[in-house]
């Protein structure tokens, strides 16, 4: 295996660590149903995550070249480890703040660490062919909701015999000893002067200030806010589903009726993490081929219309269907989104406009799962339509917003 494919490989692998973050759906009702929290309470935890997540790499993409990749990734993974082991005892004390704390900033700073270094390595290795390579290790972080909710989440449990609190404790373990041993593999190649870019003539600030930034960032934004609708909760809108058709009488505080309900939740994480994957490998291949925003829009137009039929939706089946494409768009714009990044800035400008463009995920990362906690909390049985009529609006707005923009724009103004 020649090297640029070793680091795209270790890259993925710990991508595939790092998004067991987007599991946090499996453990919503566990974790409210245990510490009497309310559906909005405990999505904060992971809606801070992702925020953190956000800001996070933003400066990592732009520090990327002090401290490098390899370092970058193995602080962050062991953050994110420890913000397990403290969410462990939070959720043991039952103290929300410290669960915030632990799952929220700590483990997502150090998400936002370790993202960016293995997609902006990768992208410094792969001259051709750059949105199959990025699609390929972001991929990884799609597929991270399937290994925690089919295999790592169910394994532990057993092994804690039910105790969420010391299942937190062994998924800090695993992610302390397996991260930072895959990030050691990354490092940028040396610099090709023949075919990189002369050094920016104006300043990143004004970059992110000017108009093609502002359209990438809002559509991008929109397109988050879409799947962390459903990556936060879609094991309970789809268990929300189910109740609808059983028997009325039927007891759901019985056992086994709550473990038939949990079940169909953890196999739609982990079918539509699969979606999440793939989208991120299949679209950033696509992109191509067709073109970087042209495949946004598609991403976009094919969303509107699902959160549409979504409304009209009332079968487990049909519904998770839809929920599983709805994801494969999702994970299609960060398999899109680093490809972009660089065509739009060149190499050397990547990491730091990358990094500046996953802001958007802090803002999608609160917004998403607030609107569907909000809902649930205060219009329980129209939950999913309401929260579905907001994700559509703003899906369509997101499609004609990326009309705005324009390549030349980005050209014209480093002249």
């Amino acid at each position: 295996m020649s090297k640029k494919w070793l680091i795209a490989v270790t890259g993925t692998f710990t991508h595939l660590l790092l998004g067991t973050v987007y599991a946090w759906s499996y453990f919503q009702n566990p974790i409210s149903e245990s510490a009497g929290w309310n559906n909005a309470q405990t999505a904060w935890a992971f809606s801070l995550s992702i925020f953190m997540l956000g800001v996070t790499s933003a400066w990592a993409g732009n520090k990327m070249s002090v401290y490098g990749p390899r370092r970058l990734s193995m602080i962050g993974g062991a953050l994110y480890a420890f913000g397990y082991l403290v969410s462990g005892f939070a959720l043991a004390h039952r103290y929300l703040f410290l669960l915030y704390f632990g799952f929220g900033i700590m483990g997502g700073i150090g998400l936002g660490l370790a993202y960016v270094a293995p997609v902006a390595t990768v992208s410094a290795w792969f001259t051709h062919k750059q949105g199959l390579a990025t699609g390929m290790v972001v991929m990884g972080f799609g597929f991270g909701a399937l290994v925690m909710s089919k295999f790592l989440a169910p394994l532990l449990l057993r092994l804690s015999d039910g105790n969420l609190s010391t299942t937190f404790y062994y998924v800090g373990a695993v992610m302390i000893v397996l991260i930072p041993v895959l990030a050691s593999f990354l490092q940028l190649p040396k610099p090709d002067k023949t075919h990189e870019k002369k050094p920016e003539r104006i300043s990143i600030a004004r970059h992110i200030q000017s108009k093609p930034f502002i359209v990438v960032w809002l559509i991008f934004t929109i397109n988050i806010v879409a799947g962390m609708i459903f990556i936060s909760f879609q094991s309970p809108l789809l268990q929300d589903i189910l109740k609808m058709r059983m028997s009325d009488g039927t007891n759901f505080s019985d056992g086994e009726t709550m473990a038939s309900l949990a079940a169909a939740g953890a196999t739609l994480i982990a079918v539509s993490s699969v979606f999440n994957g793939m989208g991120r490998f299949a679209w950033g291949s696509i992109s191509d081929k067709i073109g970087r925003m042209y495949t946004f829009r598609i991403l976009l137009a094919l969303q509107a219309v699902i959160f549409g039929l979504l409304i009209l939706v009332h079968h487990p089946v049909v519904f998770s269907v839809l929920v599983c494409i709805v994801l494969l768009c999702y994970g299609g714009g960060f398999g899109v989104l680093p490809s972009l990044t660089k065509d739009m800035y060149g190499s050397k400008l990547m990491p730091s406009l990358y990094g500046a463009f996953l802001t958007a995920w802090s803002m999608g990362g609160i917004i998403g799962p607030q609107i569907v906690a909000f809902m649930k909390d205060n219009y329980a049985e129209k939950a999913g339509l309401f929260a579905f009529v907001v994700g559509g609006g703003l899906l369509i707005v997101g499609f004609f917003t990326s009309f705005l923009y324009r390549r030349k724009d980005v050209i014209n103004l480093e002249n």
